[in-house]
């Protein structure tokens, strides 16, 4: 058994502050000496990477059907083995979703704390605080705290409105953190952002919430170890702005199944390494479509890899890459590495969203989709991708030779051997 003080972030709706705070959170404690580790509901790739400034530790997502109960269990018990603080980030508002992060709450033993928008309230707060807390009679409310408060009397009144044993302090009104289409911009492109979790951070210092949250148990039971199915392959890996969606618990699962995983940045015009396969993540291309569309090797480099028939995985934004064709936003196109037979085209309005598995034949690997592109091409769909949710639309998986290539984020934990399969190794 191990154990580490431990918070789950929550909110009535997507946009009340949960990323701020947690991240406001994380830097308080660190300041303080304590190693603090984050974790994230849902699928996201950018509030993690914030996260992960505000921790100093990478931040793995937790969700019930996309990585599973026990990984989420065992995630959670290896970070106490050396974490004092573990805050976990929920996703969308606390009862949203299927699973919700109410349910990982209750499942799993986390008190919750709820962030509120308060800036168009007064007292309303009060029941709005008592709905959350009473909604499910077996969630471990843990309190509330009030953000984008105007003022003392503001909060006066607000704490007034609550239970006095929910209430957790204040937030003042203060700026957002940048966004654009796919949500919180990248912490290296914030210059000032260690400026701003330090004003954050003096303020919550003097509220309740700044003091440790709840001890909870875990119980430690030793992972299986994974089958060496990648033992002697060497992956190279996109990664850098252009390239940035890799989820931690990917990178984690090619390497303990025996890859050595060599990375590379295709924005600074670096050659493909030499390497056994392939992985192109996700990330924002159309912000760097000239950049990429200008790499002077690239392309005959991934023609002679396809025509050795070497492996290719690349999701969504990899896959843009891979195009003929990309036009952005403005109407702007520029002709892409060209070896996908494929045109992409980028929207104002998302394209789509949603949990998402397939099956290659080497069993059931589940991850998401969220891009606000679409995609023509004159090849036919190897499969769709099967929704986690009914009258979603499932992506459309497609086989160019030894590239794999779909809009669907996978998340490799989810089955090792269909993950190490994707790099032509079959169990």
């Amino acid at each position: 058994m191990v154990s580490a003080a431990t918070l789950l972030i929550a909110a009535p709706s997507s946009g009340s502050g949960k990323t701020t705070i947690t991240a406001a959170l994380a830097w308080h404690h660190r300041r303080l000496g304590r190693k603090v580790r984050v974790f994230k509901c849902g699928p996201d790739f950018l509030d993690p990477q914030l996260l992960g400034y505000a921790s100093g530790a990478p931040v793995d997502n937790l969700d019930l059907w996309m990585v599973g109960e026990d990984l989420c269990r065992q995630m959670l018990a290896d970070a106490a083995q050396d974490a004092d603080v573990i805050l976990i980030e929920a996703v969308m508002g606390l009862f949203d979703g299927e699973p919700s992060a109410a349910e990982l709450s209750t499942r799993l033993g986390l008190p919750v704390l709820a962030i509120i928008d308060a800036s168009a309230m007064a007292q309303t707060f009060g029941a709005l605080a008592f709905g959350l807390a009473h909604y499910k009679s077996d969630l471990p409310f843990y309190g509330v705290l009030a953000n984008k408060v105007a003022g003392d009397r503001h909060a006066q009144m607000l704490q007034e409105s609550a239970k006095p044993e929910h209430w957790q302090g204040w937030l003042g009104k203060h700026e957002a953190l940048p966004e654009r289409h796919l949500g919180l911009v990248l912490p290296n492109e914030i210059p000032d952002l260690a400026q701003k979790l330090d004003a954050l951070a003096d303020a919550l210092a003097s509220q309740p919430i700044a003091a440790l949250p709840p001890v909870i148990d875990y119980s430690t039971s030793a992972r299986p170890a994974l089958a060496p199915l990648l033992a002697g392959k060497r992956i190279a890996i996109a990664r850098d702005a252009a390239f940035c969606f890799i989820y931690p618990a990917n990178l984690t699962c090619l390497s303990e199944m025996g890859a050595e995983l060599v990375f590379f940045s295709p924005l600074a015009h670096e050659a493909l390494p030499d390497a056994d396969a392939l992985y192109l993540p996700g990330g924002y291309p159309e912000l760097h479509a000239a950049t990429l569309a200008a790499h002077p090797s690239i392309a005959a480099d991934l023609r002679h890899w396809l025509a050795a028939d070497k492996p290719v995985f690349a999701e969504c934004g990899g896959m843009l890459a891979l195009c003929e064709l990309l036009t952005l936003m403005d109407g702007a196109s520029h002709k892409m590495w060209g070896v996908l037979d494929a045109t992409a085209t980028m929207q104002k309005r998302l394209s789509a969203l949603g949990m998402q598995a397939f099956d290659l034949g080497a069993g059931e690997l589940r991850g998401h989709t969220f891009h606000y592109s679409t995609l023509e091409s004159t090849l036919q769909p190897l499969l769709h991708a099967t929704p986690c949710r009914l009258g979603s639309q499932g992506e459309a998986i497609y086989r160019q030779g030894s590239l794999t290539t779909s809009y669907v984020h996978a998340w490799m934990m989810s089955n090792p051997a269909a993950s190490a399969a994707l790099f032509g190794t079959t169990a």
